[in-house]
């Protein structure tokens, strides 16, 4: 077998970016990899770069993925190299404050991680939502209450990711006779993944002085301004479908009745990330928790690395509502139709805000959404199930939260085994859903009953309306 030549040329044709990555990805190339030719490691390699998070425990590609996924620093020991900038030593609380679990079919490593994020010393309160499952700090569907601290990674690395829906005066049947037309708009004014528009949209969010106050920033400022308008991999996916209002005392001044809508899922793409990565470390040298709480490592609002999180996690925030604009801009023109009403709502974020008691602290919803009284949101199902438009209860014992959307019951990994292509062709086929890209980690199999989900949350939120989606553009 010839001596395997991989060189770094290799891998920026792939998208690699980063030397550091480029460097890894050869060196583990050439220790695991010489049995095979060089397209099959490139092959391999373009994978990884695709959905690093498939590939978090592999045998060879382990430690590129969380490489790529920033979290480097997390797999190293609580006593390595983090602990050289110095910091201080954090001991959890003996016991753990209650929290309320809204739902009865919580996997047990969210539970423990939830349990592990009340025994903070800066923790006041928290709630579990009902589509939670394990991630990464917080868990999925995690929302906690802290006092003068925020947590990176209690907020995640999608920084803001949110949903919107646009409602427009098109009949349904609209949508169906001209399927072919309503497809063609998604394929030609939406980006996913690694795509990009040959000539993206300015935005007022790429003007901001940040990118040129912060030197993490400037450098990321030519990536956003490709991204803009774009949405990721994984979850997110932009839709066509059929909404129907069923509260005629709704906020968005729509008839009860059925519309057709679009609906997206996107966040703050490679700027989002970079920033969660970057503060999450300092978080994490900064203050060194035991090693199975090391990732809630906060930063305080009153210290200057806090101060600079806050201010870059809000503009990551605004920056994923750009993406959103953008793309309802960009199919509404194409469309050639204004909408009537618009929905957006996001997660992944932190807020500043009162406790029934009048103290002020900082709620992060990892994975869930604001249900203060009132407030509109969007909690989407799957590719095959139906999303909600509700309103908020304002129940503070979750914290006014609720779900982000259905929540995942089985992983990525278990989901490409237990479906084939051909199966979920079928089922969406029955349901007379068209799907664009998507992948098997997607299934709607993988995902929990959103029926169940939003029966575990009548106290925290109602339903304004009921979409059901028509047309999926997801990543390939």
């Amino acid at each position: 077998m010839p001596k395997l030549k991989l060189r770094g040329k290799d891998l920026r044709r792939l998208g690699f970016e980063d030397n550091r990555h480029i460097s890894l990805a050869i060196n583990l190339a050439k220790a695991h990899c010489r049995h095979l030719s060089k397209p099959k490691v490139l092959l391999q390699l373009r994978q990884v770069l695709a959905r690093p998070e498939d590939f978090r425990t592999h045998e060879v590609w382990g430690p590129l993925a969380l490489a790529l996924l920033g979290e480097e620093a997390m797999a190293a020991e609580s006593g390595g190299a983090l602990r050289e900038s110095g910091g201080e030593e954090v001991s959890l609380a003996g016991t753990q404050r209650d929290f309320p679990v809204f739902g009865t079919d919580i996997e047990a490593g969210a539970l423990q991680q939830m349990e592990t994020a009340m025994q903070l010393p800066v923790t006041v309160a928290g709630a579990l939502m009902p589509d939670a499952h394990q991630g990464y700090g917080l868990p999925i569907g995690g929302v906690l209450a802290a006092d003068n601290a925020v947590i990176p990674f209690g907020v995640g690395v999608d920084i803001g990711c949110r949903m919107a829906l646009s409602v427009f005066p098109i009949r349904p049947e609209e949508l169906h006779k001209k399927r072919h037309d309503f497809k063609r708009l998604l394929l030609e004014n939406t980006r996913f993944g690694r795509e990009e528009f040959r000539h993206p949209m300015d935005d007022e969010v790429l003007e901001r002085s940040e990118f040129r106050e912060f030197p993490l920033l400037r450098k990321l400022h030519k990536k956003a301004a490709r991204q803009i308008g774009t949405s990721g991999s994984g979850n997110h996916f932009v839709e066509w479908g059929i909404v129907e209002i069923v509260d005629p005392d709704n906020e968005l001044g729509l008839e009860p009745g059925t519309y057709v809508a679009l609906l997206s899922h996107s966040g703050s793409r490679h700027l989002g990330a970079a920033i969660a990565n970057h503060y999450t470390k300092v978080a994490m040298a900064k203050r060194h928790l035991p090693r199975h709480a090391r990732h809630l490592a906060w930063l305080r609002l009153d210290e200057p690395e806090g101060i600079e999180y806050w201010k870059l996690m809000n503009l990551a925030g605004d920056y994923a509502s750009a993406n959103h604009r953008h793309i309802h801009l960009r199919m509404a023109r194409a469309l050639g139709e204004q909408p009537l009403a618009r929905v957006e709502n996001h997660h992944n974020f932190a807020w500043k805000e009162r406790l029934p008691d009048g103290r002020e602290v900082i709620v992060h919803r990892k994975g869930a959404t604001p249900a203060a009284r009132g407030v509109l949101g969007i909690i989407p199902g799957s590719m095959a199930d139906p999303g909600y438009i509700v309103r908020g209860k304002g129940n503070p014992l979750s914290l006014q939260s609720a779900s982000h959307g259905a929540g995942r019951k089985i992983s990525r990994t278990q989901a490409k085994k237990a479906i084939s292509r051909r199966e979920l062709e079928q089922m969406l086929r029955e349901k007379g859903i068209e799907l664009i890209g998507g992948g098997l980690d997607e299934a709607p199999i993988a995902y929990k009953d959103i029926g169940e989900v939003m029966a575990r949350q009548a106290d925290l939120v109602d339903i304004v309306g009921i979409f059901k989606p028509a047309i999926v553009r997801m990543d390939k």
